[in-house]
């Protein structure tokens, strides 16, 4: 196996660890009908659209109709 030429300081070690510590971005958007959070390229699970098309049905009690 290769051994570096240099010893590398602590600094710079945490450097090379740190860039694999990325924040990923969250899989979650926002419902356009019920204002829930879902999963994108999803059916939603509290109301059922899908694409603004109703898909199934909606979950009893938990729907909340928004008035315009």
């Amino acid at each position: 196996m290769a051994e570096p030429k240099k010893r590398m300081s602590k600094s710079r070690t945490r450097t090379r660890r740190r860039q694999n510590q990325k924040v990923e971005i969250s899989g979650i958007c926002i419902c356009s009908k019920c204002k829930s959070p879902k999963v994108p390229h999803e059916v939603c699970k509290v109301c059922g659209t899908y694409n603004g098309r109703q898909v199934k049905k909606p979950l009893a009690g938990k729907v909340k109709t928004i008035t315009k």
